[in-house]
């Protein structure tokens, strides 16, 4: 796994738009935070990406529920950015660790939103369409949050000491991800390939609940952008919306995984009553994009069919599948 902690010296002036830039990227041993750590890169900024548990030798490691451990961060790195990637994330484990999952999703938020204002660097939150119930999509930046679940309603509470602490922030609420993943289980999307490759059992998937499957490759470019923009423009703050544009059940996704990779799906069927047990889930939590993309700001989402191929192709049981197909 690359090491994205560099020096400010390594990166030549005029590299890109954040060039001679320092950020802070936090929970960048996950699956957004590393594809964010190489967008920031290649656009010319001076990354120090920190994890914890998962943190690999080089990479710095920073336990973001000790206040003296994030000032000590934040203090001798000096960045001018902070991206707060870290979350915990699966909505039935935060409603069954919730102490744990409030500390990390909401006074880490706190802790690093109060550091940086203290410094003077731009924070970047990243939150979630889980802020909203899913009854009236889709959902302006405006609109206000009326959260299902324990995860939903600690993302908003980051969201909200996000502006108290540093009210020149910017907000950016994105839905289900997807990207390269280290294990298929690493996304709610890329798990489903389990689903598709175990043809023997039948498998009932969500065919209920909408959702909006985005790619982080896609996330990280407008984070990307957003940091560069704020460089030049300090009006830019407030709340964001980023979001694939491809409306799909879980059920929906995984007979699309299975049609790219020209595999069997009948074994695959719709789950039309929601599961019993579990965190609630909005219906159809769609996020309008429209702030984004007046300020020039957006990207426009890869596909889904050729984003999805791109993740999964190394989990391919015969990877020489890839070759055989694009060459």
């Amino acid at each position: 796994m690359p090491v994205f902690h560099s020096d400010p010296q390594e990166e030549p002036e005029g590299a890109g738009p954040g060039a001679g830039g320092r950020v802070l990227v936090t929970g960048a041993t996950g699956l957004l935070g590393r594809s964010l750590c190489r967008q920031l890169r290649d656009d010319g900024w001076n990354v120090t990406a920190t994890g914890f548990r998962r943190a690999p030798p080089l990479m710095l490691r920073c336990d973001l529920t000790s206040e003296e451990a994030v000032h000590e961060v934040v203090t001798k790195n000096k960045p001018d950015v902070i991206v707060h990637c870290a979350a915990e994330r699966r909505p039935d484990v935060v409603e069954h660790s919730s102490e744990a999952a409030l500390n990390l999703n909401v006074h880490s938020t706190a802790t690093l939103a109060k550091e940086a204002a203290s410094c003077g660097a731009f924070f970047l939150y990243i939150s979630t369409d889980y802020v909203f119930d899913g009854r009236n999509p889709p959902y302006g930046e405006d609109d206000s949050p009326n959260p299902l679940n324990l995860y939903g309603r600690s993302k908003m509470e980051g969201e909200r000491e996000t502006s108290r602490h540093c009210p020149d922030s910017v907000i950016l609420r994105v839905p289900i991800l997807f990207g390269e993943v280290e294990r298929v289980s690493e996304s709610a999307v890329t798990v489903l390939w389990t689903s598709i490759l175990d043809a023997g059992e039948t498998c009932s998937l969500d065919h209920t609940q909408q959702r909006f499957p985005t790619n982080v490759k896609d996330v990280a470019k407008v984070c990307s952008n957003i940091c560069s923009r704020r460089r030049q423009d300090p009006s830019i703050r407030g709340v964001f919306h980023f979001s694939g544009k491809e409306q799909m059940t879980k059920y929906e996704m995984a007979k699309s995984i299975a049609d790219a990779f020209e595999l069997p799906s009948d074994h695959v069927v719709p789950l039309t009553e929601a599961p019993p047990g579990g965190a609630s889930r909005p219906q159809n939590a769609r996020l309008a994009c429209s702030r984004l993309e007046l300020l020039g700001l957006s990207v426009e989402p890869r596909p889904f069919r050729a984003a999805i191929l791109d993740c999964l192709w190394p989990f391919t049981p015969d990877r020489r599948w890839r070759q055989t197909v694009f060459h």
